[in-house]
């Protein structure tokens, strides 16, 4: 899959300093492929980081979510989120759109951000976002999710999982889908473990074994509203993703049109 983006040439003119318009192109592509920074990020999330400050499992109108990419990213701005992936369903096309209305209000913005931010590694990025997808997978007899992060979206090994349907055959069971995502350069994450037949200390326990990065501890399953993630849940998966030295998410899983609700 190629991906194209759009190539800006523009400049801005700021006393002595000229400012190149293209350059927020090159830091987003790059920044939302950054693996350790994510991991990094996942490393420090706790029960308050969603979904003010974080917001890692999210859907849009290019799977079954009421929102645009577009305004995904504008409400992402308005709440002042610092970092957050869209996780469609086997697809990257929303990510896609966001990724090119990102790099536009990078442009609109970048005098005043370049001037504000000048020493920061990567000046004006908020919010970061990372490529994200979710997929369908069977684990030990059990379909279950798995969110990837920060992986490159024109790898090979993504190609089964982005088709905008399930995978099917072997492309489906968990370990291969846990395989192309980090052979792609990203990070696996077992999605909501107690949305799933199975105990999640069985589910979580097998995907351990099979390699996987992460779990999505902080979650929702009573859709409460103001949304905050559910503390007997939440401190089981903690317990077991420190057992099996997993890193750990958050995510609304919104679907509506409110980014700091599911539905």
């Amino acid at each position: 899959m190629q991906i194209r983006y759009p190539r800006k040439r523009s400049t801005i003119h700021n006393g002595s300093m000229t400012l190149n318009l293209a350059e927020p192109l090159t830091l987003t592509r790059s920044a939302a492929q950054n693996k350790s920074a994510l991991k990094k990020v996942f490393q420090t999330i706790h029960s308050n980081s969603c979904p003010l400050t974080y917001n890692f499992h999210l859907h849009s109108t290019f799977s079954d979510g009421q929102l645009k990419p577009e305004e995904i990213m504008i409400q992402a701005v308005n709440i002042g989120l610092q970092g957050l992936a869209i996780t469609d369903h086997h697809s990257i096309g929303g990510y896609q759109v966001a990724q090119q209305w990102l790099d536009r209000w990078l442009c609109q913005n970048q005098s005043q951000n370049y001037l504000r931010d000048q020493g920061e590694a990567n000046p004006g990025l908020k919010p970061h976002l990372w490529t994200g997808v979710e997929i369908n997978s069977d684990l030990m007899g059990t379909e279950v999710h798995i969110l990837g992060y920060a992986f490159n979206p024109g790898h090979p090994s993504m190609s089964p999982y982005l088709q905008r349907q399930a995978p099917k055959g072997r492309d489906y069971q968990a370990s291969q889908v846990i395989a192309a995502i980090q052979a792609a350069g990203g990070l696996a994450v077992l999605a909501h473990p107690f949305r799933y037949r199975r105990s999640p200390v069985d589910l979580i326990r097998a995907a351990a074994n099979l390699g996987i990065d992460g779990v999505e501890a902080y979650y929702a399953y009573g859709h409460p509203d103001p949304w905050q993630p559910s503390p007997a849940q939440t401190q089981q998966v903690k317990e077991l993703a420190a057992e099996y030295h997993l890193l750990t998410t958050c995510g609304t899983d919104t679907h509506g049109n409110n980014l700091l609700l599911r539905l």
